[in-house]
């Protein structure tokens, strides 16, 4: 990504009004004319506005009508067409209308061109007309103040696809998870019931988190992640636990994500021991089968000691998969070194990838800050001492190497060794 995305500001009329002039004969048409452009640009309608090296390059802007919004124009110079700009300005707007709480976003097109093909892979639906794309956001009233008050959210729709390597955890999580969910009728023609509960293990941060907001943000769920240190602080775990999962069976339909769950379904030991964890682990036991009675729901747990956690609460009526989720093999690294470093010839990603054997996704992701801000530091001395436009901009394959050098691994061999052991043992799907 070679962009920024920023909201509207006054200074960008002249430049948005040239991109929405100048592009109208390029496939970027609309039914909405200049003039109505500009007016709501003026009206600080939401807007916003994509730069690169301080130029806009595009723009997208809407009008809003109630709990209605018109996506007036996407904008996007030429020469930047056909690299994901489109797809990020209609994300960005997208943030902006939700949190106006817009029930609906309507695009019109004055005849089928190739944008109504990314509006479909956006999740608008094609409504008989000239070519009228409208997408549905749901939960608003009661629904969205039971939301908010859970700490859940609806995300990003690109989370999944944004999802880099890791891509045979993808693919399984994809067909097992995601696909049944997102095709129900489809799937029970076949015999297939959609997943109610699955649980993710592996090592720390191999992108357990991430995969399960994913999920979430895939299938256009809600999602509500339940933080056992907070249920904690009031008072009576079982309760908390308890009190959460009623207010969560009012949704319609929710993704609901435990992390660290080892924190309050260990193995139980007898006798149970005062003031320990016994209850809440069957509270929560008794929890996941009225959970499972409903559609549209999906309980994600994760963990990084599978074998931490009570057999009962793993077995196949309480939960249809237990996936593991590993470090990145040669091929994921490469592809999470490519994101990081925009694609960048003048970067040696193999060298990167074999520098950074175990690491995992969060310790890529340290890696390249560390390097990005050593680029940005120099960049600044550079501009200093009057040198600032002679060097190039970005961080080197040295940078790179050098900020690999200072990270030390999140997984270690013998966690490797273990988890081996942990997908013999317990891995089901």
């Amino acid at each position: 990504m070679n962009w920024l995305i920023h909201d509207y500001r006054e200074s960008d009329l002249a430049a948005v009004v040239h991109l929405i002039d100048t592009t109208a004969e390029l496939g970027q048409e609309s039914v909405f004319s200049l003039a109505e452009c500009i007016g709501a640009l003026t009206s600080r309608q939401p807007a916003v506005v994509a730069v690169h090296q301080g130029v806009p390059i595009g723009a997208a802007l809407a009008c809003v009508a109630g709990e209605r919004a018109w996506v007036m124009r996407i904008a996007i110079s030429s020469v930047w067409r056909g690299r994901g700009l489109a797809s990020a300005l209609l994300v960005e707007l997208e943030r902006r209308l939700v949190a106006a709480r817009v029930g609906r976003i309507a695009y019109v097109l004055p005849e089928e061109d190739l944008l109504g093909e990314g509006l479909l892979n956006a999740g608008y639906t094609r409504q008989p007309a000239v070519a009228y794309f409208e997408k549905v956001e749901p939960l608003h009233g009661p629904a969205a103040s039971l939301l908010e008050d859970l700490g859940g959210r609806f995300l990003p729709s690109d989370l999944w696809a944004k999802v880099a390597g890791m891509e045979a955890e993808k693919d399984l999580i994809e067909r097992r998870v995601v696909l049944p969910l997102a095709e129900p009728e489809r799937a029970a023609r076949h015999g297939v019931r959609p997943p109610r509960a699955v649980a993710l293990f592996g090592p720390p941060g191999t992108g357990k988190t991430t995969f399960a907001r994913g999920i979430a943000s895939k299938l256009g769920w809600p999602f509500v992640e339940l933080l056992p240190s907070r249920l904690a602080d009031e008072g009576n775990l079982a309760a908390a636990l308890r009190s959460a999962f009623a207010r969560i069976a009012e949704l319609e339909r929710v993704l609901v994500f435990i992390d660290e769950v080892e924190e309050i379904a260990p193995v139980r030991t007898e006798p149970a021991q005062p003031g320990g964890m016994h209850g809440v682990t069957n509270e929560l036991l008794k929890l996941i089968p009225g959970f499972r009675e409903r559609d549209e729901r999906l309980l994600v747990c994760a963990t990084n000691s599978i074998r931490s956690l009570d057999p009962a609460f793993l077995r196949p009526g309480r939960f249809d998969y237990l996936i593991p989720i590993g470090t990145p093999d040669t091929a994921a690294r490469a592809a999470i070194w490519s994101r990081y470093t925009d694609g960048r010839a003048d970067v040696d990603v193999t060298v990167l990838v074999a520098a950074s054997e175990l690491f995992t996704p969060a310790d890529i992701e340290h890696a390249a800050r560390i390097a990005a801000q050593s680029a940005f530091e120099r960049d600044l001395e550079a501009i200093g001492i009057g040198a600032g436009d002679q060097r190039a901009l970005g961080a080197s394959t040295e940078d790179y190497l050098a900020a690999v050098a200072q990270c030390r691994p999140t997984v270690t061999p013998e966690m490797i060794d273990q988890f081996g052991a942990d997908i013999t043992a317990h891995a089901r799907f």
